[in-house]
């Protein structure tokens, strides 16, 4: 079974390279389960439902965040249904750890045409980042949950997080309980991606899908002169040299071992 995990799609730009490398990318790589982060693409903080749509339009079978999921109110109705409903504003997941009553939903669970059950779980680190419960226990949690309600083997983890140790950390304490740990947030691909001993696949982060000539995803100029002066000032996306970053996982689907992992960058 072969998993594609895309990046952060961020703004316009990564909607556009994401929209041109796909179909190939799928094709070739004979990809059975596709999953997105996609917090970041809707002028390069939040997501709308529009924008979710056209995502799973191009085949996305899950969608992930952040931390910047609440930052388009139009995504709260959207992703308010039943926990039991088909619809797709179901599988677009905010991270678990949130506080209970928030909208949404941390874990999704799923079957493929041809039968193969997947879980995917979402999740936000606390090292340096706004407050949530202890994604350690939470991962727990859900695992056990997808334990008690399916046979399920296919698990895939976004952690959502700024420290590398606290991802790596995660990486080892679910090492053989999860098929994939993707890190996501910080928008720079990490060259660590390898297959932990006991068959999990790990990268501390994908990277992002969207405009390399920036400050992670923002316009250089406005981000400079935020360092430079300390003065408040509003973001813009930038568009210049957009690049896809994704990362594809092999695995068996009966066990859920991975067995091979491999980084990818796609420019114009």
């Amino acid at each position: 079974m072969n998993i594609l995990f895309v990046g952060d799609v961020f703004g316009s730009a990564g909607r556009h390279i994401v929209r041109e490398h796909l179909p190939h990318v799928l094709d070739s790589n004979a990809v059975d389960l596709l999953v997105i982060n996609g917090e970041n693409a809707a002028g390069g903080f939040g997501i709308t439902p529009s924008i979710a749509e056209e995502l799973f339009d191009l085949g996305a079978h899950v969608i992930t965040t952040g931390n910047h999921i609440w930052d388009k109110k139009e995504i709260f109705e959207y992703m308010t249904v039943p926990a039991d409903s088909h619809v797709r504003g179901r599988r677009v997941l905010r991270p678990a750890n949130y506080a209970v009553g928030t909208p949404g939903f941390g874990l999704y669970q799923g079957e493929l045409p041809n039968g193969q059950p997947f879980a995917v779980m979402n999740l936000q680190c606390r090292v340096f980042m706004s407050s949530c419960d202890d994604p350690f226990r939470k991962a727990d949690e859900l695992l056990s949950q997808i334990e008690s309600e399916s046979n399920t083997k296919v698990i895939l983890l976004d952690l959502h997080g700024e420290a590398t140790s606290e991802k790596v950390a995660l990486g080892w304490y679910l090492d053989g309980r999860v098929t994939a740990l993707l890190g996501t947030h910080t928008h720079i691909p990490t060259a660590d991606e390898r297959i932990l001993p006991n068959g999990t696949a790990y990268q501390t982060d994908v990277g992002m899908s969207g405009p390399y000539d920036s400050v992670i995803g923002v316009e250089k100029e406005l981000v400079l002169k935020r360092f430079l002066t300390g003065m408040p000032g509003k973001f813009e996306p930038a568009t210049g040299n957009p690049k896809m970053c994704a990362t594809l996982i092999s695995c068996d689907g009966a066990t859920g071992r991975a067995h091979h992992i491999k980084r990818f960058m796609l420019g114009e």
